[in-house]
């Protein structure tokens, strides 16, 4: 998807986007090239000269070793989605890290603010650690305070649904809590407030994923909703869910502004299409 969103904001600025094309690459070796998806590109492309920007896409966990990508000089900028996930990788890949989200296409979101609503909330699970605990500790007291005011919610779990019931549930509901540890970006999250749904956001701000936090620099802030502001709801720890869920019902927001300002395809093609000339210039 992340990839998708990349050949989209090239092609909403007026881009032409080969996808794969080794030979015109191979043919113009000072010419950049993109190179994004996981560790098995890494070998398709080693035989090419280009200098290029790595992502979207995961390379594999970041090392200081010298056969670490990071230490080799065609690789110019690594992308990641949000400052937090940047911040992480920036000892590894010193002064090569890129801030990058994924474009949102806004129009092909309808307004679903509007119209007959069925219930207050849509309730997006997607706890991914300890679940067992968590699902106890955060969704049920969340699910508590909803039953005591009356508020009436639906559920979706990721990871166990079809694309279409979490948009039919978006078009059923007034708002979505969202019930994530964090994101890099959260499409799903953006895609409701693209919606024009407004959103309340569980964000701890604590690193959770193991394989990460051994990777991480002490005290990293991470972010559930890395793109977010008053605009799009409100964010809350689950010790403050009650006072939160309380001010959330009475605020007035403009999600679906606040992408179109920050997400957009057009800005996301700008920001890739800077880094991607500044390689030009200099080969």
């Amino acid at each position: 998807m992340a990839f998708l969103g990349l050949v989209n904001s090239l092609e909403a600025i007026g881009c032409d986007v080969r996808v794969n094309d080794f030979f015109l690459a191979k043919k113009y070796p000072d010419y950049p090239i993109g190179v994004a998806g996981y560790p098995s590109i890494l070998l398709r492309t080693d035989g090419l000269k280009n200098p290029r920007i790595f992502g979207p896409g995961d390379f594999g966990m970041p090392c200081l070793d010298e056969l670490s990508i990071a230490n080799d000089p065609r690789y110019k900028y690594f992308i990641q989605p949000c400052d937090w996930f940047c911040k992480m990788y920036e000892p590894f890949c010193s002064g090569k890290m890129f801030r990058w989200p994924a474009g949102i296409d806004v129009d092909s979101f309808q307004d679903l603010s509007k119209g007959q609503k069925k219930c207050d909330f849509l309730i997006y699970d997607k706890i991914r650690w300890n679940r067992e605990i968590e699902v106890d500790r955060v969704l049920q007291p969340i699910i508590n305070h909803l039953e005591k005011k009356g508020l009436t919610y639906q559920c979706i779990r990721y990871g166990h649904h079809h694309y279409n019931e979490f948009m039919k549930g978006l078009e059923e509901s007034k708002a979505m809590i969202f019930i994530c540890e964090h994101e890099t970006q959260g499409l799903a999250c953006q895609e409701a407030l693209a919606s024009n749904i407004p959103v309340l956001a569980w964000d701890e701000g604590k690193l959770v994923d193991p394989e990460l936090k051994a990777l991480s620099p002490e005290n990293l802030v991470v972010s559930s909703v890395p793109y977010f502001s008053e605009a799009c709801g409100l964010q809350f720890k689950i010790d403050e869910f009650d006072s939160i869920c309380n001010k959330f019902i009475t605020g007035n927001y403009q999600p679906k502004v606040f992408i179109e300002e920050n997400l957009s395809l057009l800005k996301l093609g700008d920001a890739y299409i800077d880094r991607y000339l500044s390689l030009i210039n200099t080969h």
